[in-house]
Formats: C-alpha cells, structure tokens, sequence
C-alpha cells in the first residue's frame, strides 16, 4: 500500500501494529488523494474548523500543530521552523482504506481500479532497502547547556512557578537527503509502535513510531493515554529486563511525573464532560515496546451533549504530557527556554470519522522532514519534576532518541 501512495502529494497512513493494549477500531488507516480541505498558519480558527467538520460529514486525516491557537494557550515565540507544517491541516481523502481483523475495505470512486492497482505496485512488507547516505545529526544544545537549563527550570519549580514541566530538545541535519519510504519502513521495523504513522503533505514528511495516544472519541466516551515515566530495554537479559521494568513501576520520581499529568488530564477533561463521569481506569501501567518500558495511565470520561471538536481541542490541546502543570505557565517557561519551535512535535495526527468519531496520536518519536530544504529533525523530552536529576534526564532523552539515531545513522 505504501509504494502505492508515493503518487500522492497528501496521504496519512495510520498503522497500530496489532497492538492491544489501546484498543483500535482498525488495524490500520490509509488516506490519500484531496478532495476538500482546511488549513490553519498562524491565527486563530477552530469555529472555521468546526463549520468545516460539519458541512462534509466525511472522512477527515490530518493533524494539529504544537502552535495551534486555541484561546487559552500562549503564542509561541518566533523561534525558526524549517519543517513548516501548518498549525491545522485537515483532508477529506479520494481514496480511503480501510483493514481491520476480518476485512480490507476501499471506498473511493472506482475501488476496483484501486484495488487492481495495489496489487499490480507488489505485495507489501519486502525487507527495508537503503535510504539514501548515512545522515549526520547534530544537537541543537550541548549536555552541559542542556544540564543547565534544566536546573534553571528546577528553580522555577521550587519557587512554585510550576509542578512539572516537559523540555525538549532539537536533533538536526541541514543537507539531509533520504527516501521517507525507506526510512519509515526502517524505523517501524525497528520500534513498530501502536500510533505509528508515515504522512505527507507536499515537501513535508512525518515518520512516526509514537507509543502515545492523545485523545479518542467513541459516542459519548472519550479516553485519554498520557505517558509519562521511561525505561530502556534491556537485551539480552530477561531478569535485567524485568528488573527495569520493576524499577520504573516503583519509581516516585516517574510517579510524580504520571500522576500529576493524569490530575491535569482529569481537569482538562472534567470542563466537556458530564459531571463525575471522569475516572482514572488505570494507573501507572507498565507496558512493553522494543525499546523501551513506558508507564501509561488511562483516563476516560462520558462527554456532555453539547460538546463540539473545536469545544474538546480547546479543553484539552496541547496535551499534559508534552506540557507539564499548570499548563499556561508552563508553556510559558518552554517557550522562554526551547530553543526551537516544536511544529508538528508534540501535536498530534490522527482522523475524524463521519460519524464524529476521532483517534490521535501525541506526536513523538517521529522525523519531521522538508524534502525542498533537505532539512530533517526530531525532538525529544522529558518531564522535569522537583526529584529530577539533570545528568538523568539527558540520558532519558537520549534513550528516546535512540531509535531514531540508529536508523538515520545506518542509512
């Protein structure tokens, strides 16, 4: 199915990798083609949004920008963005696919000529070839400046400005030339992830193995799937694995972290839905990827009535775990101290269903790429609490970019 979009210059291909700890309503999602579509750079316009949501009832994929304008979010300062993605872009697809457990179904205006046509471009899953030159990859900060600006932001904590906030840092390469394809395929090889996704829009590229669910809305339910607390994989050693594994659940540190996120969430959610309806359904579950241990908390509520997708954005994005608490001063802080704009990172990607009904991701652990200025980048965090080590939360970034690393550096 992927070497059949490459004739697309807009497609977004969901893929959770048979994952059954967040529970999917497909397998995977292939949107291409443009029938009709939105846009936002740069101000604000989710009424426009919503007006474009309910003239189509229709399939929608597209994706919502760090940046995006919401009312009660502090603008980003004008920090460089070679990438480009616009705050919001959304896309009613000439082409949908649609594969689940029993069934493979295309809806698009001759679904037997698409279906022909993917089974004349070859079967999928072929083993990954080369992607271009090994691509080199510079930090945008050094460890000891990044050490010291996070025990900068330690002191903005312990004055009670914030309780916990989520720095990032910016990985790059400025003549970056690679097949998206190649690498996609490389990088779900390696950390196939249950909200992975590969999205084009023009020159602009996602390549994403994101553990993370934002939000999903089915009826009157809404669940959120907040991470927050990281462990590396052990290889080699099922003890030492699991030792990890247990180190993490019992970490008051990664607690902290997971349970204030999940008191934001609660209140994010608590202003569209029914009065007590939000509940915490688990907490600090541990869960397992190639590689890494991750603790995800699951939060879900039934929402009112009345509740619009522009009401439930505005409540709730960006999401906790790539902001911190409160969430307006610490947004605040990251704009003051991330030295780049975080675009699509942190944002997240995923689809609207006619009947209302949507899916998205937190966009992380993903290469953003703009073919035209051979510029590639990828981000990573940590959330930094008052029982933060700096020294440790270089190393947890560095284990988030581990994967990423390796496959742009085996190029």
């Amino acid at each position: 199915m992927l070497n059949w979009t490459q004739q697309f210059d807009t497609f977004c291909f969901l893929d959770n990798h048979g994952y059954q700890i967040a529970p999917h309503t497909q397998e995977c999602l292939l949107a291409a083609g443009v029938r009709r579509q939105f846009t936002l750079g740069g101000q604000p316009g989710l009424e426009n949004f919503q007006a474009f949501i309910d003239t189509g009832k229709t399939w929608l994929f597209g994706h919502l920008g760090y940046g995006l304008q919401t009312g009660d979010t502090p603008r980003h300062p004008a920090h460089p963005d070679r990438v480009g993605f616009p705050d919001l872009f959304f896309f009613e697809p000439a082409v949908l696919i649609r594969l689940n457990d029993t069934a493979l179904v295309i809806e698009a205006d001759d679904p037997d000529k698409v279906h022909s046509d993917l089974i004349g471009v070859g079967l999928p899953g072929s083993p990954p070839g080369r992607a271009g030159a090994a691509v080199p990859i510079y930090s945008r900060l050094q460890r000891d400046e990044y050490i010291a600006i996070v025990n900068r932001l330690k002191e903005h904590i312990r004055r009670g400005d914030c309780y916990e906030i989520n720095f990032c840092q910016e990985f790059f390469s400025d003549h970056a030339v690679i097949d998206p394809l190649e690498v996609y395929r490389q990088l779900s090889a390696v950390s196939p992830n249950p909200f992975s996704a590969f999205y084009r829009l023009g020159q602009r590229w996602l390549l994403c193995a994101s553990p993370e669910r934002f939000l999903q809305r089915q009826g009157d339910r809404i669940v959120s799937q907040p991470i927050k607390g990281t462990a590396k994989r052990i290889a080699g050693s099922t003890i030492e694995d699991e030792q990890e594994k247990t180190a993490l659940f019992i970490s008051s540190k990664d607690r902290s972290e997971n349970v204030m996120v999940v008191d934001l969430v609660r209140n994010d959610l608590a202003r569209i839905c029914r009065e007590g309806s939000v509940k915490v359904d688990e907490l600090y579950g541990i869960y397992s990827f190639p590689q890494v241990h991750q603790m995800i908390s699951t939060v879900s509520g039934t929402l009112r009535d009345d509740v619009s997708f522009a009401d439930i954005i505005r409540a709730t994005f960006p999401m906790g775990s790539m902001t911190g608490a409160p969430k307006k001063r610490v947004m605040e802080l990251i704009a003051q101290y991330e030295h780049t704009k975080r675009g699509l990172f942190s944002g997240a990607i995923g689809y609207i269903s006619p009947e209302g009904d949507f899916d998205f991701n937190v966009v992380i652990r993903s290469i953003l790429y703009n073919a035209a200025a051979g510029y590639l980048s990828f981000l990573a965090g940590s959330g930094l609490t008052f029982y933060s080590e700096a020294e440790s939360e270089w190393e947890e970034c560095m284990v988030k970019a581990e994967a990423i690393r390796n496959v742009l550096s085996g190029l």
